[in-house]
């Protein structure tokens, strides 16, 4: 397990939330995409792009389950019909592990990063939750090559 320690730098980005099951997080990501294709703002080839759980899915029951997408952007979001509204990633330190592959596997990576990791590492959590940064996204990446890399803030 190869965890860096970064300090992560504050991002502005337009965030659209998804609350419900997690097996609709796929509708909700659509409508985020249909946003950044719409606004601009966000456009998919050149913004970071993140994901946000504030919870597990599997220990969560559907009603409670709350995931945030995000983009970021340079300027600051009008209202709009999809309900994307302003949002900031806060910097600071963070512990980091670079996932491989589905993201359907990603809960195994965020295991490893809080149960195996973060115990023997002498660092502490801040409280905040922890957060997905997409370095390549499907439908353009085949799903075993994706790349994805799991913050998890510091004090």
């Amino acid at each position: 397990m190869q965890v860096r320690i970064v300090e992560f730098t504050p991002r502005k980005v337009a965030i659209y939330t998804h609350q419900g099951a997690p097996e609709q997080l796929m509708n909700s990501v659509e409508n985020f995409v249909a946003w950044r294709k719409e606004s601009g703002l966000s456009p998919i080839a050149t913004s970071d792009t993140f994901g946000i759980p504030y919870s597990d899915p599997n220990e969560t029951d559907n009603k409670n389950f709350r995931f945030d997408i995000a983009g970021s952007v340079e300027e600051d979001i009008p209202d709009n019909r999809f309900s994307v509204v302003n949002g900031m990633l806060t910097g600071g330190k963070c512990a980091v592990l670079r996932h491989y592959g589905s993201l359907d596997l990603i809960s195994q990576t965020v295991y490893k990063l809080y149960r195996n990791w973060l115990p023997t590492s002498g660092e502490q959590p801040n409280g905040k939750p922890c957060f997905f940064h997409y370095l390549n996204i499907a439908p353009d990446t085949d799903k075993n090559a994706l790349q994805t890399d799991v913050y998890l803030p510091l004090k």
